[in-house]
């Protein structure tokens, strides 16, 4: 072999090699351009996307002036239908309070309205004996309408609540309803009853007015 062909010999194997040594380089280039690229995707991926979302849920929290303004409104709306119903109430309540003690007080003036309204005939029946009694000759006749104005006289009473207490001969004495005023000693009657009564009692209601005053067997 001349020292041409080995020149040229020399020549083609170091083409090749440069050429093996930057196919090599390329496929390096590739491979750790591939190997970077998704890192650098996923990367931008993570940081873009939570930026995406939290800017989404401020916009969605954060509530625009129109929809301030609506609520505001609502709320005097409420608020002055609360307010007209609180002064309603309240004068009603005061004009309650004035009718009750309006009728306290005509229930103070008035209360013996009915019973005096009761006792007027019987006012008028004593006018009527009185002045009949002056020309009268015949005492009974006074008597009999002095006993008419009685009659008329407890039913007016009775009719008002009011009942006589007169306990009759050997009832048992009752402090609770009679008044002892003496004693005295009686064959046919036993020992703590009533022999006598000298003045009726009055209960009204069932609530003793006046006990019954009376003598009491020893």
């Amino acid at each position: 072999m001349t020292a041409r062909q080995k020149k040229k010999k020399k020549k083609n194997i170091s083409s090749e090699e440069i050429e093996q040594e930057e196919n090599i380089m390329n496929v390096k280039e590739q491979t750790g351009d591939a190997q970077a690229d998704p890192a650098q995707d996923e990367v931008s991926q993570d940081d873009v996307a939570p930026e995406v979302s939290e800017e989404t849920a401020t916009e969605a929290e954060e509530p625009t002036i129109e929809s301030l303004s609506e609520q505001i409104e609502v709320l005097k709306t409420a608020a002055t239908d609360n307010l007209d119903r609180a002064v309603r109430a309240q004068a009603e309540l005061d004009n309650v309070r004035k009718r009750t003690n309006r009728d306290i007080e005509n229930a103070h003036k008035y209360a013996l309205e009915k019973f005096i309204n009761e006792l007027l005939p019987v006012l008028d029946s004593l006018e009527l004996g009185i002045n009949a009694s002056e020309n009268m000759e015949d005492p009974s006749s006074l008597r009999e309408g002095m006993e008419i104005t009685m009659n008329m006289l407890c039913s007016s009473l009775e009719k008002s609540g009011v009942k006589p207490v007169e306990p009759q001969k050997g009832d048992k004495f009752n402090p609770d309803q009679h008044e002892a005023v003496t004693m005295q000693e009686v064959e046919d009657i036993e020992s703590g009853a009533v022999t006598t009564t000298l003045q009726k009692g009055y209960e009204l209601n069932g609530r003793l007015l006046r006990p019954a005053k009376v003598i009491v067997a020893k």
